[in-house]
């Protein structure tokens, strides 16, 4: 598969079959991938918390807020909710900041997981002290963001954005979700 496929196949999944497992094996594959990502001065201070249990999957769920622009959709339900969470927390023994190495790092495990056939939703809108008080993360670690992880239940397909320059996500009758991009030509400045 050639990067451009990597990258147009990893889609913000939001529904898994929840009751197809990820072992503990190749989430930490996935993270090995981040680790050797780049890192801004090469300070390397991420750190991950592995969850692929289905009792600490339920804690770390309703942590989480899904899909902004579905209004009326309150997040996968049970059977549709992501077998797999990697953490990505920033040590603040390492560095105060943390650039945008957590970016970087998210997109090398959601590519590998596109790799291995597997989907993924990056999510930055966490409730961060409950997900501390739920998982007992010390207060030395920054909770960056949550990777859900699983075997994608839902097709999503990218269009371009259309005249109104609307650039929401939406799902049709048949549970589609469509992605509207930029045209290329509308990016570059100069």
């Amino acid at each position: 598969m050639t990067i451009k496929e990597l990258i147009t196949r990893n889609r913000s999944y939001r529904r898994f079959h929840e009751n197809e497992a990820i072992g503990r094996e190749p989430l930490l594959g996935l993270i090995d991938l981040a680790r050797l990502s780049a890192s801004a001065a090469n300070l390397q201070p991420l750190r991950y918390i592995v969850s692929a249990d289905p009792e600490r999957n339920r804690l770390i769920f309703p942590t989480l807020a899904w899909a902004g622009y579905l209004k009326d959709w309150p997040g996968p339900a049970e059977g549709e909710r992501p077998s797999a969470y990697i953490i990505i927390l920033g040590d603040t023994r390492i560095s105060a900041s943390f650039g945008c190495d957590h970016g970087i790092a998210s997109q090398s495990i959601l590519l590998g997981a596109v790799e291995r056939g597997l989907g993924g939703c990056l999510i930055g809108s966490v409730d961060r002290d409950a997900l501390r008080f739920a998982l007992d993360i010390p207060e030395r670690f920054e909770i960056l963001l949550v990777v859900a992880l699983g075997k994608p239940a839902e097709k999503v397909v990218i269009e371009n954005v259309g005249a109104d320059g609307d650039i929401r996500y939406w799902r049709d009758e048949k549970r589609v979700h469509h992605v509207p991009k930029r045209a290329l030509e509308e990016l570059i400045v100069g």
